[in-house]
């Protein structure tokens, strides 16, 4: 008998508390939410069995898990990690770990609480982008495993195994420079990208009109929150940066290419993309 309490019920949160409460793996589950609005709204979609305050989640909840901004995880996880019990586990699923680890790198309960990420999500926030199977053959990430008590990391692991993903371990430094490259550009591209066409285009009717599925896929991430990835962004700066970087370097490399009409050197990076398949088959 497992009582979950989900801190932040929202896309991740919201998915995770319907696939949990689904698959058996959780008993009752406890929603908390400072934005009453969301609360009610994760209530009446039946994500949770029962709305509650922070302190009465903390108390009942056999397993907590934070599904937040990664600023509201930082500024709640001490707090929380001194109010529960020893049988207690908790959990967070932010996007960045290294800053997370750090805030708690000497908590005397750090050992019951377990670093995860699991990469999944869509483009909508709030409860009513929750769904059910968000998280099939996806991959988890826990970090610094060692750092955290045996049992407490197993139990995290059979969570993320009994709704469909796949379980994966790092540190948190390689976490979060790998998160940078694979899911972190790939958001400021799409924010750039759309900037760049709503400054060019400002008949919204022809954007419309012209777009195809490639640039609907390429763009669909600029309609992410801000409230989610302004934080990302902030906690893992170093990475993102390093990231951006050489993002810069490679579309100056086309914009060379392009500009001297040497297209021998743009089908070459274009070659030198493709190999990409060999890891997105």
């Amino acid at each position: 008998m497992i009582t979950l309490t989900v801190i932040g019920a929202g896309l991740i949160g919201g998915s995770l508390a319907l696939d949990l409460k689904e698959c058996g793996f959780a008993d009752v589950v406890l929603g908390v939410d400072t934005n009453m609005l969301h609360a009610d709204m994760a209530q009446q979609l039946k994500l949770v069995d029962e709305i509650v305050t922070l302190d009465e989640g903390i108390e009942r909840g056999d397993l907590i898990v934070l599904a937040t901004p990664i600023n509201v995880i930082k500024q709640l996880l001490p707090d929380i990690l001194t109010a529960i019990k020893p049988n207690q586990v908790v959990a967070d699923m932010g996007s960045t770990k290294g800053s997370v680890a750090e805030v708690i790198r000497e908590h005397p309960n750090r050992a019951q609480f377990v670093l995860s990420h699991p990469m999944a999500g869509t483009e909508y926030s709030g409860p009513t982008a929750a769904k059910s199977g968000l998280f099939e053959d996806k991959a988890a990430i826990i970090c610094d495993a060692d750092d955290s008590d045996v049992n407490a990391v197993d139990l995290i692991r059979r969570m993320y195994e009994a709704i469909g993903m796949h379980v994966m371990y790092m540190n948190s430094v390689n976490h979060d420079l790998s998160a940078a490259y694979v899911s972190h550009i790939s958001h400021i591209t799409s924010f750039a990208l759309a900037l760049t066409v709503l400054e060019k285009e400002r008949d919204e009717k022809t954007i419309v009109n012209l777009a195809s599925g490639g640039f609907a896929s390429t763009v669909r991430l600029a309609k992410s929150s801000p409230d989610m990835w302004v934080p990302i962004f902030e906690q893992n700066a170093e990475n993102v940066i390093e990231v951006i970087d050489t993002y810069i370097e490679k579309m100056q490399a086309f914009r060379q290419g392009i500009s001297d009409g040497n297209l021998a050197e743009v089908y070459r990076l274009i070659r030198e993309a493709n190999k990409i398949q060999k890891i997105l088959k």
